[in-house]
């Protein structure tokens, strides 16, 4: 596999090359090569150089002087064969654009070897395959769906069309991109009902797990300072306990 670095700062750069050599120890296949840029202008000259060779992933920072990691990956994306990108950078507030752009991940650092190892493992899965336009709904809930009872009249809700399920005072939420519905019952019962479709991330909320898209840090209105998922279609972020990180975190490295 060829990955090209491109990042600033050379002591970040050179922290990627020891992690790379990391994985490369601890994992045979695939075989990694490694190159370098110092910024946007000069990945895009390697990149395009007709004696260059073709890369397949891109472990690219944000925030650099010139263009910015965001607009380069807008630029890489325009290329005949585009490489997988990894944004890899400090700041944890650009993970909803970078997901928009395609991203097979998204690292803060100081980047961990093992979050590392499953993003090059993403990397490797999706070679030679283009990215879906949008996401499946989830196997396990085809043909199954959510009794919704108003005002006298019973609908059947789709599950896959889903997005999260919240408990409030004394019923439950469910939206869909499009509305929200109010249900009766226990948001255990669903967890319980449906586990390979819905994700916890919190005491009083679940979400779909095909629709997580990134965790980003969050200003919770009652509960201050925290983080939440973006989930697919839906502009209004879903607060995550802390509690539930590790679950969540792992759902995004699948």
């Amino acid at each position: 596999m060829h990955i090209l670095i491109v990042d600033d700062e050379a002591l970040a750069r050179a922290r990627l090359r020891t992690l790379l050599a990391d994985c490369q120890a601890q994992q045979p296949q695939p075989r990694y090569t490694v190159a370098e840029a110092a910024h946007a202008a000069e990945a895009l000259a390697l990149l395009q150089s007709p004696s260059g060779r073709a890369v397949d992933a891109v472990l690219l920072d944000i925030h650099m002087p010139g263009q910015d990691g965001l607009a380069l990956a807008h630029a890489l994306r325009a290329l005949a064969q585009p490489p997988a990108i990894v944004f890899v950078t400090a700041h944890a507030d650009h993970a909803v654009s970078a997901f928009e752009l395609d991203a097979v991940d998204y690292l803060t650092k100081p980047v961990r070897l093992q979050r590392l190892q499953q993003a090059l493992a993403k990397v490797q899965r999706g070679r030679g395959t283009p990215p879906a336009p949008a996401p499946a709904p989830a196997p396990s809930a085809e043909g199954e769906a959510l009794l919704i009872q108003d005002r006298g009249r019973t609908e059947r809700l789709p599950l896959a069309e889903v997005l999260y399920l919240k408990a409030e005072q004394k019923y439950i939420t469910a939206r869909t991109a499009q509305r929200t519905y109010v249900l009766d019952g226990a948001l255990q019962d669903f967890e319980a009902r449906h586990p390979a479709y819905f994700l916890r991330v919190h005491r009083n909320a679940l979400v779909a797990r095909h629709a997580v898209r990134a965790l980003e840090k969050y200003c919770d209105p009652e509960e201050g300072d925290g983080w939440a998922v973006r989930l697919h279609g839906l502009a209004e972020p879903v607060a995550v306990s802390r509690r539930q990180m590790a679950a969540v975190r792992e759902e995004l490295a699948r």
